[in-house]
């Protein structure tokens, strides 16, 4: 299984290496040793790009956090704010320059790098500030796509979900339409556009648009992609809400992984000591990154959580018994083979010692009570099972005060699997929500109506089953070991995105008309001019590569369910994805939330 397209015809390293590229030409426009001053938020997705060394071997000296008052002392001739476009950091920033010790020689000069994009309008706050003059070097560095895996690429734009359908603010569209523009321009003209749903056409037309505008940006590369796929979040609202059981998913959804990283609770991870009990156990989370760099996490990442145990404890006996050989090298040729083999050996062995502490860690979790009735009730709702009335466990966790998050993401799945809910039924709901909670509350309920997630039926009647069956998302007999179909990573759930593409490939959208047009949003379909000689004739037995981009967020199921679709023996296509964000339901409905602060009298 190479999750990581290994295999594949797609390979990123063009796009990470254009991003180090842009960056090293800023570095050198600032001449002399440099300090940075990062948006704590652009830390871990420049991370993915580029190393701290590379910063180093261009005079990068310290690194702060962008935070008011006095910037730390530092003996630098550059100080490189390095932020994304945002009124409020420029507040902070604003403080720093006015706050800097003009006296003191020599003088340190400003710089601005704004993360995708420049914006007028902070310049303009900064120039009505008093400190726009401050700046030397003003400019853009445009890290739309950032590539996380072999077969993956996220914007880390957390709100563009919020954005988009509850502010109407198209800014993150552009730059993914951008972010599409740079792809093409390393990886050919994608042929074949389609899309669904509002967003997806206004990236599509944007992206036509620009191509029009830039009559340069027509490249003679030979296309890598065949297809490319747009989707909104919106078309698919149910399968975010609902807990991911691929063991990514499941770290997740406990966890949180942050930009290919996640913490853990260190207690696991303690090496255990003869007869010294646990005495000094550490305190500090346990950070792993985790991307198909690592053989045994390529392996397991995308299986159903229940198929990770029978691999990590076969993977434990190999490892021994390739131990074991030690005793049986007898030859100086021998024990050199076994010495040379020993670093993999060790880097398998302690690979093998984390996923074993992870997977306890989730089990501990999965086999509670409470994740087990969690877990039935989105299923029966998911299944079609007595979404229209209120549900018995939602109403027990709301009395029992279960994190406000849970009962969210519950009450949203059920009021998605019936196209809304009666009136009667969501106002009980919202009364108990608030009366428990909290009236503050009331606007992250607003908000939850506005997107489509916790909604009144308007017509009268539930188009959900006729989507679920057509669309086959509820499936009774799923193999978890060895499964045949995407529905595993949800135990039953086929993630209705995920076989939208999957029948776009196969036999195409034509055969789903009429459930196209009960999801929201327009389906459409371009297509690009290819200049002559770059036509793609396709070798017999080579696949299709098609770029499924998510718009509003991609959670790691949906990801690990294209990668199965990927790697089907009789598939003939290969999915490359990218997404505005990776997200969860909790990230997810987060985002969504807003608290009404009391007033400060």
């Amino acid at each position: 299984m190479a999750a990581h397209l290994s295999s594949g015809r797609v390979n990123l390293t063009a796009l990470r290496e254009a991003g180090r590229r842009e960056l090293r030409e800023f570095l050198d426009k600032c001449a002399g040793s440099k300090a940075i001053v990062w948006d704590e938020y652009l830390t871990g997705p420049f991370g993915l790009i580029a190393q701290y060394s590379l910063l180093k071997e261009h005079e990068v000296e310290k690194m702060f956090t962008l935070k008011p008052g006095r910037l730390p002392p530092a003996d630098v001739k550059n100080i490189i704010f390095f932020v994304r476009p945002k009124l409020e950091l420029m507040d902070i920033i604003t403080d720093n320059v006015l706050r800097e010790d003009r006296g003191r020689s020599p003088q340190r000069d400003f710089h601005i790098l704004f993360v995708p994009r420049r914006s007028l309008l902070c310049e303009q706050w900064l120039k009505e500030q008093g400190v726009l003059g401050s700046f030397i070097h003003r400019e853009q560095y445009s890290l739309d796509l950032i590539p996380f895996d072999g077969d993956l690429l996220s914007m880390e734009s957390e709100s563009t979900f919020k954005e988009c359908y509850l502010e109407s603010d198209q800014t993150s569209l552009y730059h993914a339409a951008k972010g599409l523009m740079t792809l093409q321009a390393l990886y050919g003209t994608i042929p074949q556009i389609f899309g669904k749903g509002e967003c997806a056409r206004h990236v599509a037309n944007m992206m036509i648009r620009m191509k029009r505008e830039f009559p340069g940006s027509q490249n003679s590369i030979f296309p890598v992609f065949d297809t490319l796929l747009l989707l909104d979040r919106n078309v698919d609202l149910l399968t975010p809400l609902a807990t991911q059981l691929t063991y990514e998913g499941l770290i997740d959804e406990i966890y949180g992984i942050q930009n290919t990283y996640v913490k853990l609770p260190p207690e696991k991870f303690a090496p255990k000591k003869q007869g010294e009990g646990g005495k000094d156990l550490p305190t500090e989370p346990k950070k792993l990154q985790l991307n198909s760099a690592e053989e045994l996490y390529a392996e397991i990442r995308d299986k159903n959580f229940n198929a990770v145990g029978s691999v990590l404890s076969k993977k434990a006996k190999i490892i021994s018994a390739a131990f074991e050989e030690r005793h049986h090298a007898k030859t100086v040729g021998e024990i050199k083979q076994f010495v040379s083999q020993l670093p993999h050996m060790q880097a398998a062995r302690s690979s093998l010692a984390n996923h074993t502490s992870i997977a306890e860690l989730i089990k501990d979790i999965t086999t509670s009570e409470d994740f087990f009735d969690n877990l039935t009730v989105e299923q029966e709702f998911m299944s079609g099972i007595d979404t229209d009335k209120v549900n018995n466990y939602i109403e027990d966790c709301i009395a029992q005060k279960h994190p406000l998050i849970k009962i969210l993401r519950l009450v949203c799945l059920q009021s998605v699997c019936n196209s809304g809910l009666k009136q009667k039924v969501l106002d009980h709901y919202k009364r108990e929500i608030l009366q428990t909670y909290g009236y503050e509350h009331i606007l992250t309920l607003n908000n939850l109506e506005k997107a489509g997630l916790l909604k009144p039926q308007t017509s009268g009647r539930n188009n959900y089953p006729t989507i679920r069956k057509t669309l086959r998302l509820w499936m009774d007999d799923v193999n978890e070991q060895n499964p045949n179909d995407i529905s595993y990573v949800y135990s039953g759930y086929a993630p209705l995105s995920v076989r939208l593409a999957q029948l776009l490939a196969r036999p195409g959208w034509r055969s789903i008309e009429e459930v196209l047009k009960m999801l929201p949003g327009p389906h459409f379909e371009e297509r690009q001019q290819l200049p002559t000689g770059l036509q793609k004739k396709r070798q017999h037995g080579e696949n299709r590569v098609t770029l499924v981009f998510f718009l509003g967020g991609v959670t790691y199921a949906e990801i690990a369910a294209l990668r199965f679709l990927s790697q089907m023996e009789d598939g003939g296509t290969e999915y490359v994805i990218a997404t505005t964000k990776l997200i969860n339901g909790t990230s997810w409905i987060k985002s969504l939330m807003e608290k009404l602060e009391p007033a400060p009298f």
